[in-house]
C-alpha cells in the first residue's frame, strides 16, 4: 500500500536527521549490500541508502530496483542519497526510526 502525502511528509522530516545506514558504489546491488538493506530495514524501518554512482540514470534504476527487491517505499531521492520505509513485521520499538 503506498505512503500518503501525510506520511511521506512525516518520514522526510524525521529522515532529515538521519545518516545513510547503507552505502552502494561501484558493484551495485550485490547480495551482500541486499542483505544489509533488508537487516537495517527489519531494525529501523525508515534508512537512508547512499549510492556512490555518478550516473543519475543508473542510480534511479538501482533505487527502484533495490525497493521493488526489498519491498520498501521510496520516500525521498535527493542527489546521492534516499530514504526508504518499509514496515516491519515485528516492529523493534528500541531500534526503529519511527516509533
Amino acid at each position: 500500500m503506498p505512503l500518503s502525502t501525510l506520511l511521506k511528509k512525516q518520514y522526510r522530516t524525521i529522515g532529515h536527521n538521519l545518516n545513510p545506514i547503507v552505502t552502494i558504489a561501484g558493484n551495485g546491488l550485490s547480495e551482500s549490500v541486499l542483505t544489509e538493506v533488508e537487516r537495517a530495514l527489519d531494525d529501523h524501518e525508515l534508512i537512508k541508502v547512499k549510492l556512490a554512482i555518478t550516473d543519475r540514470l543508473a542510480r534511479q534504476e538501482t533505487i527502484q530496483t533495490l525497493c521493488h527487491s526489498s519491498g520498501a517505499e521510496l520516500v525521498q531521492e535527493i542527489g546521492k542519497v534516499a530514504l526508504i520505509y518499509r514496515q516491519a513485521k515485528k516492529p523493534k520499538i528500541t531500534t526503529s526510526n519511527i516509533r
